[in-house]
């Protein structure tokens, strides 16, 4: 016998096994590789974690300026300019730039002066007629920088601030200046020279208009019409005037509202009384609120928009009115909400200028800055010892004056960039001007100046889950049915077309399917809509039938069709099905529908718009079907065969196995399949906003569109002004969003790891 066990196993004389010194190197290579994969796995897995807290970070960075409490920092505090002896301050202002204040006292003297240190600058003298003494004062809305005089004759002086801005050596310098829209001369609006008690003014792009109280307790109205001639220049007035119907009770304070529609006295009994002055032909009372029982309404303004009013009274209530319109079409003064209460009267109200915020002071020196759409009160402190007499806000709402009963003037920094922003106006009800009701409404911008934003992400939270519903009502079971066929009865060969073809229309672009959606499928469902329905229907009892009769058929003939392509002879059931649907869509609106499924469903009340719910649904549909059939037929596919092998031997038939065997064993990756679809969906961007009208509406109707959180932000972040509210509100929209996503995917791996559990030994 010959040994060979000391043979080499080499021809050449050398030994194929390594040497114990290439054995250590081999473990210290595969140790260092397995090191290397170990912790640069898990450092790109803590990286992935790290990037996704980042961008919370960021989206919490933009949004937490919203809930930020506003600040008032007095600057410096000194005697209000040009108000000496025993005059009384009527009123005080501040120019946009921040740069010069104006007093204005009840003997007609308006005085200008540097903020930063109360330096003159200034001064004027509002003429008055020979003989009179002033009697009223009234200023209308802040932006006009209007304001009249009243005399105890029954004559009015009407001026009007302006601010010529020069650039001497390129510094900015504002010069004052006095206008007289209606001349300098007094007009008359008493002939018989009765004394005007309370006066109230209006200035707008409609006109001018002023209301007084005289002496007897009479109401007037009166509206001034400016002609100026194109050849001489010279100006011509003419008055139109009106005497209301009168109340019982003293006139306090009067309001006219900028389109000259409404008319607002209060009185000293704690009433607002509301005139319609529309047509000064025939003026209407139109009845009054009360605002408090215990007391008077010591101070009443106009907010921007001149539509709501902002009442404050004797005993400290705060509370805003606007007038809704009734069935009649009549407007009436309606309560909208309160404000926080103060422990003493109201003193001064000043209207911001470009939103629906206020400032309100007291006679404690407590001083309050509210918001009204939001239904906020942002801001409360103690200014002074005594009465806030005087508040002024500047344009840019930067600044602020405070005057007390001495006459000592505080000059503020005021921080409040996004008083209207609050939980109430995000996610609840909110009653805006010329609603009927609380409602929840997006609309962010507007073309004026007077607009009151609505940013209200109710509607686009339910529009996103609008969305995802019907996209995913279309999708789970097309994608989750045709996983289990095509893995399970389908034939390799035939499931080795399908399957790629399915996952190639996921790199379809997006917005490819929008445009089709909006210009294509959108009106042919408009123009087809039995056809949609009656293929919903019918589809399936086709298959069924087509089904059983294929049952029916002689064995030998069923068996010409190789195992597993059975789908096949479907497809020209499917087209036949479709066709004849589509073909007798017409015919089915005639003998049905009076010529006009569209119109029958508007007159049964379900309105109806051309891109809508049911187009989303289908063309969102298809862009979700790849993402949940790949991972589905995946999950399906890689069912252990010794499971559905061993069934099958049992006696089960296959229909048997895959209900008992195959589902419960791929639920797990199927549930998985069916929440990344959802994700997909709720994160669409591009078909939901070609193919939804982008309405921000509140309801699942199928046959109307909607906007969602995704597409909103698409459409208005690029148009939106940087660390503005509405620019904030958008990353808010988003953080909602990428929240929504996370909650949903957290409680589907919570699902997935008890599906696990539960069928992980199978």
């Amino acid at each position: 016998m010959n040994d060979t066990s000391q043979r080499p196993l080499s021809g050449q004389g050398r030994s194929l096994l390594p040497s114990p010194e290439q054995r250590e190197r081999l473990r210290r290579k595969r140790a260092f590789k397995d090191s290397f994969s170990r912790y640069g796995i898990g450092a790109a897995g803590i990286a992935v974690v790290l990037a996704l807290g980042m961008i919370f970070v960021y989206l919490f960075s933009e949004v937490m300026p919203l809930f930020k409490s506003a600040q008032v920092t007095t600057q410096q505090t000194y005697s209000v300019p040009g108000v000496g002896g025993d005059e009384a301050l009527e009123h005080l202002t501040i120019d946009r730039h921040d740069t010069l204040g104006a007093s204005f006292t009840d003997t007609g003297r308006i005085t200008f002066f540097d903020l930063d240190g109360g330096d003159l600058r200034a001064s004027f003298e509002v003429p008055r007629p020979e003989g009179a003494s002033r009697s009223a004062f009234a200023t209308a809305f802040a932006t006009t920088r209007a304001f009249a005089y009243g005399y105890d004759n029954g004559d009015i002086s009407l001026g009007q601030v302006e601010y010529a801005i020069t650039y001497p050596d390129n510094l900015r310098h504002i010069e004052p200046e006095l206008e007289f829209p209606l001349g300098e001369e007094p007009l008359t609006l008493d002939e018989e020279g009765r004394a005007i008690q309370v006066l109230g003014l209006q200035v707008s792009d409609r006109g001018i208009y002023a209301a007084v109280e005289l002496d007897d307790g009479t109401l007037m109205v009166t509206s001034f019409d400016v002609q100026e001639n194109i050849m001489t220049g010279a100006v011509t007035v003419e008055q139109t005037t009106a005497e209301l119907p009168g109340f019982d009770g003293s006139a306090r304070q009067i309001l006219i509202d900028n389109r000259f529609r409404h008319l607002y006295v209060s009185d000293d009994a704690g009433y607002i009384h509301h005139y319609d002055i529309g047509n000064l032909d025939d003026p209407q009372y139109r009845g009054a609120v009360q605002v408090t029982d215990s007391g008077y309404v010591s101070e009443m303004v106009l907010l921007n928009g001149t539509v709501s009013i902002i009442a404050g009274t004797s005993d400290g209530q705060v509370r805003q009115y606007f007038p809704v319109r009734d069935a009649q079409n009549q407007h009436d003064l309606t309560h909208i909400r309160d404000f926080a209460r103060y422990e003493a009267p109201i003193t001064h109200i000043a209207a911001e200028h470009a939103r629906r915020g206020f400032l309100v002071g007291d006679e404690q020196g407590s001083l309050g800055i509210h918001h009204a759409t939001a239904g906020a009160d942002v801001f409360d402190a103690r200014m002074t010892e005594g009465p806030l007499v005087r508040i002024a806000i500047s344009p840019v709402n930067s600044m602020a004056l405070f005057a007390d009963e001495n006459n000592q003037l505080q000059v503020a920094e005021v921080s409040n960039r996004h008083p209207g922003i609050s939980f109430s106006s995000l996610w609840q009800r909110v009653w805006y001007e010329g609603s009927s009701q609380p409602r929840y409404v997006w609309q962010s911008t507007a073309g004026g100046d007077e607009y009151e934003p609505k940013m209200s992400l109710m509607p686009l939270t339910v529009g996103t889950l609008k969305a995802a519903f019907y996209a995913m009502l279309f999708a789970t079971p097309l994608a989750l049915m045709g996983a289990v066929y095509t893995a399970y009865f389908m034939s390799p060969r035939l499931r080795g077309k399908v399957k790629p073809t399915i996952e190639v229309m996921e790199a379809l672009p997006t917005v490819i399917l929008g445009f089709l959606a909006g210009l294509w499928l959108a009106p042919f469902v408009e123009n087809h809509l039995p056809a949609v329905f009656s293929i919903l229907i019918l589809m399936p009892i086709a298959m069924l039938v087509f089904a059983y009769l294929w049952s029916r058929l002689p064995e030998g003939l069923r068996t010409a069709v190789p195992d597993g392509w059975e789908a096949v002879i479907l497809m020209p059931l499917i087209v036949l099905v479709g066709w004849a649907c589509v073909t007798a869509s017409p015919h089915v609106e005639i003998m049905f529908f009076d010529g006009s499924m569209r119109q029958w469903l508007t007159n049964t009340g379900f309105n109806y718009d051309q891109r809508n719910a049911l187009v989303v649904g289908i063309a969102m549909g298809f862009a979700v079907i790849p993402t949940i059939f790949s991972i589905a037929e995946d999950a399906v596919f890689n069912v252990p065969r010794h499971l559905t092998q061993g069934s099958l031997a049992l006696g089960a038939t296959r229909w048997q196995t895959v209900v008992g065997v195959v589902l419960p064993t791929a639920s797990i990756g199927m549930f998985s399949a069916v929440m990344m679809g959802f994700g997909r969906a709720v994160g669409e961007t591009m078909i939901v906003l070609m193919a939804t009208g982008n309405s921000p509406i509140m309801n699942f109707n199928i046959f109307e569109g909607m906007r969602t959180l995704s597409a909103n932000i698409a459409v208005e972040l690029t148009e939106t002004a940087v660390g503005s509210s509405h620019f904030r509100v958008l990353f808010l929209a988003a953080l909602v969003l990428l929240g929504m996503t996370f909650v949903v995917n957290t409680l589907a791996e919570i699902i997935r790891q008890r599906l696990r559990k539960r069928y992980g030994n199978l």
